[in-house]
């Protein structure tokens, strides 16, 4: 019982700070509103500790690996990206930003090396595999369990006769560079039997900063919702905030509870030398839209808090 009164006294007192004493939810809603304000800060800190990441590789440095694992292939040119987060394999600038923001988000992702082999394969795919998956580990590569895939494939246009094609994926690591290759069994000329991809992995300061970007997020979240409950009460514009308030609550947050588990289970079924970005986790930029309505919503919420207050002494007077 003594500790039940104490609950119930601060949580009377988180009420009473916030504005809103008579209230049994203003503390729910004040956290919703602090975790994803913090979730967004941590992600926007994130991103920007991305900038002291090493570029991807060079030619030089990929037809180093390439050559190491890869030995007796042509793969031709190595393309490598402009930037290290991409849309459309273009740089995010002003003339792309509305590309991002309504509705394929989904495309701003991080950038990589590649290059590819056609035709068919000099060795059977099992044996490319094999081969590169020793070369790997003998040059200090740590190699995580392949993924293998099959489905049926066509020597010609009108399909005439189906083949069996597998794909093997693997996926390994040295340091802050990661390579992803597939390997076909396919044998036509024009189709691609080996894809290479080396790009980097998250810099150490992306942990910390989006560490310390999530906690200001959350006490400015607390605080401003704070603010503009005290603001509001006993107000008539306290019914417009509150519902304008709750539309953000619910944009900002069904982007992350859509995601989350998704991506969750996308980890968990495939390895990952690195995890996602944080913004990908709470859905963005795929689903900035409702971000940006939310946004704008919660903007409305608090310069109708700002308005200044009436002083009711003055009214009385003057009827």
């Amino acid at each position: 019982m003594p500790t039940t009164d104490l609950l119930a006294r601060r949580y009377q007192r988180l009420r009473r700070r916030l504005g809103r004493p008579a209230s049994n939810s203003v503390v729910a809603w004040a956290g919703l509103a602090a975790v994803i304000c913090g979730l967004f800060a941590g992600a926007l800190a994130s991103r920007a500790a991305w900038e002291t990441s090493r570029p991807q590789p060079d030619r030089a440095e990929a037809g180093a690996i390439l050559t190491e694992v890869f030995p007796g292939h042509d793969l031709g040119d190595i393309d490598t990206p402009p930037a290290l987060f991409v849309v459309y394999g273009h740089p995010l600038r002003l003339s792309n930003l509305k590309t991002v923001l309504l509705g394929d988000g989904g495309e701003y992702q991080e950038s990589a090396t590649g290059a590819v082999a056609f035709g068919a394969p000099p060795a059977p795919a099992e044996q490319i595999v094999t081969v590169a998956r020793q070369r790997l580990t003998e040059a200090g590569w740590r190699m995580y369990d392949p993924e293998v895939s099959s489905y049926t494939g066509c020597t010609d246009k009108l399909c005439a006769t189906p083949v069996p094609i597998t794909d093997t994926t693997l996926t390994a690591r040295r340091g802050d560079t990661i390579l992803n290759a597939s390997i076909s069994t396919q044998t036509a000329a024009d189709a691609t039997y080996l894809v290479v991809e080396l790009h980097r992995a998250p810099p150490p300061a992306v942990v910390p900063a989006g560490v310390l970007g999530a906690l200001l997020g959350a006490v400015a979240g607390w605080l401003v919702f704070g603010w503009a409950s005290r603001r509001t009460e006993g107000r008539r514009v306290s019914g417009a905030v509150s519902v304008l308030f709750g539309v953000t609550m619910v944009l900002w947050w069904l982007p992350v509870l859509l995601s989350a588990p998704y991506l969750l289970q996308h980890h968990l079924g495939e390895p990952h030398p690195a995890w996602h970005p944080l913004w990908e986790w709470l859905g963005q930029p795929t689903a900035s839209l409702l971000l940006l309505v939310g946004t704008l919503c919660a903007l409305l919420a608090l310069g109708l808090a700002a308005t200044p207050r009436r002083d009711r002494s003055l009214v009385t007077l003057g009827s």
